[in-house]
C-alpha cells in the first residue's frame, strides 16, 4: 500500500504524483487501498501517455522496497556458440548450421574468458549460447566444471530454459534431471532468457519453433521446486501489443505466487537492425520507462526490476533508476547478443564507470552477489 492521497481535479490522486489522466485515478485508488493491479489496470498503464505520473508511482514501491539503493554486480558474459536451429526471426545473434559467421568456442577458450586476470574479479560468469547440434550436453557439463575450476570462487549463472528443454530432447531425459546435472556440475542460478512475450499468438509469430509460453512456466517452475533461483524476462518493442504485455507480466506473477522463485524481471528492449524488423519505428524513451515502472506496479511479488543498460543506453538506465528500477546489472564485460543486432551501447563497463553512473543518476551503489546478497555498499 502506498499511502499519502490528495484530490486532483475531484479525483484521488497520489501525493506529489500529479495523476492528470482520469484511466489512471482506478490505478491510484488500487495503489492507495493497497489493492493489487488487474490486466485492466496494466493495459491503462500502458496506454496512457502519464508518464511522470506513472513513474512517479512505480518509484515510490521501489522506494518503499529498496529506499535509495541501486543494485549492480560485477559480472563477465560468455556466449560459447551462436549457432542455432531454433530460428527465431527476431535474433540478430543467432546463425544456422553452415551459415557465415557463425562460431563455436572451444574449451580452451572458453576457460581463457573464465579466468581473471591480475586485478579483475568477477563475482558472476553468465553463460548462454544458441541451440548448437555440434554442442553435446556432455559438452555442457564439461564447460561448466571447466569454468569452475577456473574461477572457483564466481557463482554460475547458467543456461536458458530453453536450453534445458532442448537438452532434455536431446539427451531423452526430464527436465529436473537435466537440472540437477547442471547444478552438479556447478550451475548456481539460471538467467531469465527465452520467454520473450509468453502469449502464443505472439510466439507463433516471432519464435514459432522455441517452446511454448506454458512450457516455458512450466520449466521455470521445475526448476523453482528444485530450488534453482532464476530470473524473467519479457522481449518489447516489436510486434507485441499492451494487453500482450500485461498478459507476459501477469503469468508471470502468478507463478510467482506459487514458487516465489523469481529474483528479478528484465523488460529486454528488442533491437531491430540485422533482424526482418527493421521497418518497425525504434523503441522510444518513453517505452522503455513506462515498460521498467508497469513492471514494477505490476509484479507487486517480484523483488528486483533491473534495466539492462546494454540494450537501453546508460542515460535511460540513469532515468529508469527513478522509474521503478533498482538493479542497473552490471560490468559485463563482453556483450554479444544486443550488440549483433546493432546496440550502440558499450560491450562492457568498468566498476569505476559503473559507480559513476549510479552515482550521477542520484542513487546510491550496492554492489551484489547473483543472489541480490550484499557485498559492499558505497558512498553516494
Amino acid at each position: 500500500m502506498i499511502e499519502g492521497a490528495f484530490v486532483a481535479g475531484g479525483k484521488p490522486a497520489i501525493e506529489g504524483f500529479g495523476v492528470r489522466d482520469a484511466s489512471l485515478f482506478p490505478v491510484a485508488e488500487s495503489l492507495l487501498a493497497g489493492r493489487r493491479l488487474t490486466f485492466d489496470d496494466g493495459v491503462a498503464l500502458f496506454k496512457s501517455h502519464d508518464l511522470h505520473a506513472i513513474g512517479a508511482m512505480a518509484n515510490a514501491a521501489r522506494e518503499k522496497r529498496h529506499g535509495n539503493r541501486a543494485y549492480f554486480n560485477v559480472n563477465r558474459h560468455i556466449n560459447h556458440t551462436n549457432i542455432c536451429i531454433s530460428g527465431c526471426s527476431f535474433c540478430a545473434f543467432a546463425k544456422k548450421p553452415g551459415a557465415p559467421g557463425g562460431y563455436r568456442l572451444g574449451l580452451d577458450e572458453i576457460v581463457k574468458k573464465a579466468t581473471c586476470k591480475p586485478g579483475e574479479r568477477w563475482e558472476e560468469i553468465h553463460i548462454v549460447g544458441g541451440l548448437d547440434p555440434q554442442v553435446s550436453f556432455s559438452d555442457c557439463i564439461e564447460m561448466i566444471r571447466a569454468i569452475r575450476r577456473a574461477n572457483p570462487t564466481a557463482h554460475l549463472k547458467t543456461f536458458t530454459l530453453v536450453e534445458v528443454d532442448y537438452y532434455a530432447k536431446r539427451e531423452k531425459k526430464s527436465p529436473r534431471e537435466i537440472l540437477a546435472a547442471l547444478r552438479e556440475a556447478g550451475m548456481g542460478s539460471m538467467p531469465g532468457g527465452g520467454a520473450e512475450i509468453l502469449g502464443e499468438n505472439i510466439r507463433k509469430r516471432i519464435c514459432p519453433n522455441k517452446i511454448s509460453g506454458e512450457r516455458w512456466l512450466e520449466l521455470a517452475r521445475t526448476a523453482h521446486e528444485m530450488g534453482i533461483p532464476t530470473n524473467c524476462t519479457m522481449l518489447y518493442g516489436h510486434v507485441e501489443t499492451a494487453e500482450d504485455r500485461v498478459d507476459h507480466m501477469l503469468k508471470l506473477r502468478a507463478l510467482q505466487d506459487e514458487t516465489q522463485g523469481f529474483m528479478a524481471f528484465i523488460p529486454l528492449q528488442f533491437n531491430k537492425e540485422n533482424t526482418p524488423y527493421e521497418h518497425l519505428p525504434e523503441v522510444t524513451g518513453e517505452d522503455n520507462l513506462k515498460t521498467i515502472a508497469v513492471a514494477r506496479l505490476l509484479l507487486d511479488n517480484i523483488p528486483h526490476i533491473k534495466v539492462y543498460w546494454v540494450m537501453v543506453g546508460l542515460k535511460i538506465a540513469q532515468v529508469a533508476l527513478w522509474y521503478g528500477a533498482d538493479d542497473i546489472d552490471g560490468t559485463v564485460v563482453e556483450e554479444r547478443i544486443t550488440h549483433d543486432a546493432g546496440a550502440k551501447t558499450p560491450a562492457g563497463l568498468s566498476l569505476g564507470e559503473l559507480l559513476h553512473v549510479i552515482r550521477r543518476a542520484g542513487r546510491q551503489p550496492v554492489e551484489r552477489d547473483t543472489l541480490y546478497n550484499p557485498l559492499k555498499i558505497y558512498a553516494q
